[in-house]
């Protein structure tokens, strides 16, 4: 069960508290082929966030929080969940999710 984050299809992305990544996994690395994948461990994701979002990345890594979202590209719409990680409750870095999702998504309420 090692590898289980290689077999999803989805992409995971792990940086520590300074933003260096330190994880990703084989989608990850594929999605971010173009930036040199696997290369960009060891790195700072701030080296390749421009404007805005290098603003909102350097204030999730000060002020730990959670950014969820969706966007589209190139006709695939996906889904961005990114989320502090804890060792020992220490603040340790940020977790990056990137899932696709159809176009039309069914949402559902469910009662308790």
């Amino acid at each position: 069960m090692n590898n289980w984050k290689d077999g999803v299809n989805f992409a995971i992305t792990v940086c520590d508290a300074e933003g260096k990544v330190l994880e990703m996994n084989d989608k990850s690395a594929a999605t971010f082929a173009k930036r040199g994948g696997r290369e960009l461990v060891g790195k700072s994701l701030l080296d390749c966030h421009p404007g805005e979002s290098n603003a909102k990345l350097r204030k999730m890594l000060a002020e730990p929080f959670t950014n969820a979202y969706t966007i589209e590209k190139n006709g695939v719409k996906k889904l961005i969940y990114q989320a502090p990680w804890y060792e020992e409750g220490k603040f340790s870095g940020l977790v990056e999710l990137s899932l696709e999702i159809p176009a039309e998504m069914p949402h559902f309420v469910r009662k308790p």
